[in-house]
């Protein structure tokens, strides 16, 4: 477990043992005996309070008031892990990063004071991750008639147990636009089917990065964008224009910030994002990797959507391979695909890192049998990266249903 200097009034020795009493002897600049005869210390009181929880690696702040110059220890399971001596008014901070998953007891102690803190329950951030919802189809109108909970009634309970939820949106939440040309399909529907999502799916993050984003044009992707934001739901992968589709999601969990960013390799005429267009952002290995570089130095862990490949084929080509190969060697840590249609392989490209070739359908009528075999990806994440992984079978469908 690390523990980081910050610049406050209470300084943090980056040791522990008899060797932090030495560091903190010499940086004060006393005797080791002048350091053991600190004021005494009428209590210990607290600013913050503990997390609920803490991923492994997360960052926890405790603040708090001692008397002026004290040393504070801070213990973990009995085990002294920091030191910190307050300021001149009192003052005393630590920043550490939590241990490994388990339960422990967290306590301060000074010279003649103790004060127990609680228990720091250390567990994985836990990912939930499905392919396309579409608001188009069936899918709109039965929403409007069952109500916004149907889609989610069977598969909601996993999806809302998760710390982030994720999916793709295959299409455009509006009513207005004119069809875009020389299209096969085209997907549209209500505000309704994002406002489940949120609230009974647990969706977090939506990319629109694919080839239905644009659907009906810049008017539809601008309200589809403000309806995610009404929702409650963060987008990437699409935008107004190429640098807002380019911009991430960030989001704050058990003392972890995790990014997202989304891209497309599948994109009809007029669907590409441009420095002054809506759009949306393309798959390109230097945009991703400066992407998703940029993005890790402001999170602790990356997330990268695309929408790529083929139709039905569940196998990766040699382009979704350069894009993934962008983006983890980027230091992204989890890829996630779609467009296939069709449930395709999760490889582990290290210990810490995942791909997830094509997650499939989710909430989205069947065409074929293939599409039917779905499941909802389950991922646990850590500082580090990927410490874990399931697959949840599932049907996919206007209401998809779990097979175990």
């Amino acid at each position: 477990m690390r523990s980081r200097a910050v610049p406050a009034a209470g300084v943090l020795v980056l040791a522990s043992g008899a060797a932090a009493v030495v560091a903190l002897t010499l940086a004060s600049g006393l005797s080791p005996g002048l350091a053991r005869a600190v004021s005494p210390v009428p209590g210990l009181k607290l600013e913050t309070k503990l997390p609920t929880w803490v991923a492994p690696g997360g960052h926890v702040t405790v603040n708090g008031f001692s008397s002026a110059r004290a040393v504070v220890v801070l213990r973990l399971n009995g085990r002294r892990v920091a030191l910190a001596r307050a300021g001149r008014f009192g003052r005393f901070r630590f920043n550490i990063d939590a241990p490994a998953t388990g339960r422990y007891a967290v306590s301060l102690r000074s010279s003649t004071a103790r004060r127990a803190l609680g228990v720091l329950h250390v567990r994985p951030i836990l990912l939930a991750a499905v392919g396309d919802i579409t608001p188009g189809e069936q899918v709109g109108p039965t929403v409007q008639s069952a109500g916004p909970a149907y889609p989610w009634g069977n598969v909601g309970p996993v999806l809302r147990g998760a710390d982030i939820t994720t999916a793709n949106l295959e299409g455009a939440i509006s009513t207005r636009g004119a069809r875009a040309p020389n299209k096969q399909f085209h997907f549209e529907g209500p505000q309704a089917v994002l406002a489940g999502a949120r609230k009974y799916g647990g969706i977090d993050v939506l990319t629109l990065a694919n080839n239905h984003v644009m659907d009906y044009g810049a008017e539809a992707l601008s309200d589809s964008l403000a309806a995610a934001r009404r929702a409650g739901i963060q987008t990437v992968g699409a935008g107004m224009t190429l640098a807002s589709a380019r911009r991430p999601a960030f989001l704050r969990v058990g003392g972890l910030t995790v990014a997202f960013l989304g891209y497309s390799d599948v994109n009809p005429s007029g669907f590409v994002a441009t420095g002054s267009t809506p759009g949306t952002a393309p798959a390109d290995a230097g945009q991703i990797a400066a992407d998703v570089a940029a993005a890790r130095r402001k999170a602790d862990l990356v997330v990268v959507w695309f929408h790529w490949g083929t139709e039905l084929h569940p196998l990766p080509d040699s382009r979704q391979r350069l894009f993934s190969a962008a983006a983890l060697q980027a230091g992204a840590r989890v890829v996630l695909g779609a467009h296939p249609h069709v449930l395709g392989p999760v490889e582990r490209p290290t210990r810490s890192a995942l791909v997830a070739w094509t997650l499939g359908n989710f909430v989205f009528p069947p065409t074929t049998s293939a599409t039917l075999r779905t499941a909802i990806l389950l991922v646990k994440l850590d500082r580090r990266g990927v410490s874990g992984v399931r697959l949840v079978p599932a049907t996919s469908g206007v209401r998809p249903t779990l097979s175990q």
